[in-house]
């Protein structure tokens, strides 16, 4: 398929309509080049982001696509008017007609981030994001009971994302634990995590493609070996189970599907908002 282009065009960061684009673009099967113009809050920007994206259509011989979260009326009446790409504006599709279903005026707020200074959610997140950071790859053993979630799995399972992903989207602190082949031995968890119990939950993955992921950070060695991660896979899982350890297989899933599948087995509140 030729090269096709996706705009995503804010008065903010860009990351509402970049969400909102992709969760639709995934229903199709081709590789769009994506570009994202951020904080377009004046008529020159507005203009200037018109003239990108004709260009570009000009250029590929076929109209973007163009995903907008804009909310200054000028603004947007400068991408509708100038824009010779194929539009979607996320608040004139969603917003203008929930306004009319709740008799209510919507914020017409620039970026979701307006008032972040006074959000108490936003504080939280921060602190959860430094916990897991402090809190990464078994690093340290201060306040684990403080953790929302305690993540655990053989080395490059897919700990570390996982964790930071909790944390920065859902302010979980969740620290991670690596088991390591002193724990296979003594076939016990490591001592600072058996009275978290019910804070763990297990990552796991299958050999194959753990070796390949190990390979790149250390190609040709026993640690990337496929027999060492079959070794591994399989005392990690064995241990899980012994231990009465939720868990799951990141092979083949997202971290927003482990995320997700954490929060319903832990916190299950944290998918309310």
């Amino acid at each position: 398929m030729p090269e096709r282009t996706v705009f995503f065009v804010s008065d903010g960061t860009g990351i509402t309509a970049e969400t909102f684009g992709n969760a639709i673009l995934a229903q199709f099967d081709f590789v769009p080049h994506r570009v994202r113009i951020p904080f377009v809050d004046s008529a020159d920007k507005a203009h200037q982001a018109v003239r990108e994206i004709n260009h570009v259509g000009e250029l590929e011989g076929k109209r973007p696509l163009v995903f907008t979260t804009l909310v200054d009326m000028e603004v947007l009446g400068i991408i509708r008017t100038g824009c010779k790409g194929m539009l979607m504006d996320m608040f004139g599709t969603f917003v203008q007609p929930l306004e009319l279903e709740l008799g209510i005026k919507s914020h017409h707020r620039v970026g979701r981030f307006s008032d972040i200074s006074k959000s108490q959610a936003y504080h939280d997140r921060i602190e959860a994001i430094n916990y897991s950071l402090a809190h990464d790859d078994g690093q340290s053993n201060r306040d684990l009971a403080g953790a929302d979630v305690i993540l655990i799995g053989v080395s490059r399972s897919g700990k570390t994302p996982t964790s930071l992903y909790l944390a920065m989207q859902h302010g979980l602190k969740a620290a991670n634990y690596p088991l390591i082949p002193e724990d296979f031995d003594r076939r016990q968890l490591p001592p600072a995590l058996v009275t978290h119990r019910k804070k763990l939950f297990g990552l796991t993955i299958s050999p194959e493609r753990l070796s390949e992921i190990r390979s790149e950070r250390r190609p040709n060695s026993q640690y990337a070996s496929l027999a060492n991660c079959r070794m591994e896979v399989a005392e990690a899982e064995s241990m899980m189970r012994r231990s009465g350890i939720r868990w799951l297989s990141t092979t083949t899933k997202s971290i927003e599907e482990i995320a997700t599948t954490i929060l319903q087995e832990l916190r299950p509140e944290r998918l309310s908002y």
